[in-house]
């Protein structure tokens, strides 16, 4: 099974990058073919249609995408939504080859705001993709890492939410 964990955050210094870094590590010691893409670091071009030709990292961003049985995605909330850039990565992924994929999801805030309205949104981009979504997502606020590591319940959450999702997922292939 193939699996791609994402990191949706832009920022260099983001926590939602720690916290995905976990989950691909873990996912990683459980699936030998897991891949990650962390928009802090891949610089995925901003979409302009299909007609362009883009650079090789954002390709091949996509390409990990609709290879990938499953997607483990993690996202800060920014003005009640999930990021403009992990939008325009999806701007990229073609929803003829994502039909049956399976996805789980973290969501991190600065405090305990819009966990749910987000998760709705991103169920509903998913549902656009046709992949099936694990409902129990983990929401996590900032204060859950400090210096870099994740509380103990924070881990375990995550590791919950990976177990669930490629458990899911291997029922879907």
């Amino acid at each position: 099974m193939k699996v791609v964990v994402i990191s949706g955050s832009p920022r260099k210094q983001a926590v939602t990058q720690t916290m995905m870094k976990f989950v691909y590590d873990y996912t990683k010691s459980k699936n030998p073919e897991t891949k990650f893409i962390n928009l802090s670091d891949d610089i995925v071009e901003c979409y302009k249609g299909y007609d362009v030709t883009y650079s090789a990292t954002t390709t091949q961003a996509a390409k990990d995408i609709m290879d990938a049985d499953v997607w483990l995605i993690g996202t800060p909330i920014y003005n009640s939504f999930f990021s403009a850039a992990l939008k325009n990565l999806f701007e990229f992924v073609n929803y003829k080859q994502t039909a049956g994929k399976t996805a789980g999801m973290a969501i991190l805030a600065s405090g305990q705001i819009g966990f749910t309205d987000v998760q709705t949104l991103l169920t509903q981009l998913m549902s656009y993709f046709r992949v099936i979504t694990n409902p129990k997502a983990v929401f996590m606020t900032a204060d859950q890492i400090k210096d870099g590591v994740i509380d103990q319940n924070g881990q375990t959450r995550l590791k919950e939410m990976v177990d669930e999702t490629l458990l899911l997922g291997s029922r879907q292939h």
